[in-house]
């Protein structure tokens, strides 16, 4: 796997919208952050730009990406915000000149398709929060510190207390995942991951207990499920239920497909649509510990 190079104060880094369309404030607000620390701010020419529900025309989206994969200068690519489109950006994307000159991509939820996408390619990126996180209460957030840590090449170690519903057990393996929604999404494109002995992480937000149902036993009758090495559950947040209730938690939906397969099984981790989203490096090796007290989680 290739590993970007790490930040340094008086680098170049990038803004831009693929998705939804974004608050031009929580944007502003963001690039005055940076430039405090010492970043140079550059913002995708249509950042603000909206056509219906996007950030943008697809044509306008992806030629802000386009030219920021193009930008050598540029060290790390920040998506403004999640939604949905990131996907109709990759239909007309060169990977030309990111291949030339990797930099960190950055981003969660519908960002999870860049993610994969570069999973293929063997280029590390970044699952983490975007800017409308990035602080709290006016300060930098505790979640965007874990960015940054992960952007600067400080090594990460998570701990966090067990769940009932865990399996214990070790697992040293490249960690792939993001979104679920997103995930089954590319399933039977150029973008499915490769689930063999790999570490995948999940998490969801607004979903019907039986879509997450559904996308498991997807992934488990097509045989994803059972070639892992360990199960990170993220936050799965929002969830819907029918009138007739589905009847089971998100957290038995999850462990019915799995819990044959002896893997490491970590649930409530803090990354995904939640006030925790924690910084973990896609594409890198990640040591898990599930025991009876804990579930450890390093990157180096």
């Amino acid at each position: 796997m290739q590993i970007p190079p790490f930040l340094n104060s008086g680098d170049v880094v990038g803004i831009v919208s693929t998705a939804s369309k974004i608050e031009p404030d929580v944007v502003k607000r963001v690039v005055a952050l940076l430039e405090n620390m010492g970043y140079v701010v550059r913002i995708g020419n249509n950042v603000f730009a909206k056509h219906n529900q996007f950030a943008g025309t697809d044509v306008q989206r992806t030629a802000d990406l386009q030219r920021m994969f193009d930008d050598a200068d540029v060290r790390a690519v920040f998506c403004s915000r999640g939604g949905y489109g990131t996907l109709r950006t990759l239909q007309n994307l060169s990977w030309h000149g990111f291949e030339a000159h990797p930099k960190w991509v950055v981003g969660f939820s519908d960002v999870t398709v860049l993610h994969s996408a570069l999973n293929k390619k063997k280029i590390a990126s970044v699952h983490g929060v975007m800017p409308k996180y990035f602080t709290s209460n006016n300060e930098p957030s505790h979640s965007f510190r874990t960015l940054m840590n992960t952007l600067t090449g400080k090594s990460n170690e998570y701990a966090v207390p067990a769940s009932e519903y865990n399996i214990k057990g070790t697992a040293k393996a490249e960690l792939v995942g993001g979104n679920l929604s997103i995930l089954m999404s590319l399933r039977g494109t150029p973008y499915d991951i490769d689930p063999r002995g790999k570490i995948l992480f999940i998490e969801d937000l607004a979903e019907y207990y039986y879509h997450i149902d559904r996308i498991m036993m997807n992934l488990k009758t097509g045989g994803m499920l059972s070639q892992l090495k360990g199960l990170i559950v993220g936050g799965f947040t929002g969830l819907l239920d029918n009138d007739i209730s589905f009847g089971y938690s998100v957290h038995e939906i999850i462990l019915d497909a799995v819990k044959s397969y002896g893997y490491p099984v970590a649930f409530n981790f803090p990354a995904g649509h939640q006030s925790e989203n924690y910084s973990m490096k896609m594409g890198c090796d990640a040591q898990l510990e599930v025991n009876d007290r804990s579930v450890i989680f390093k990157q180096k």
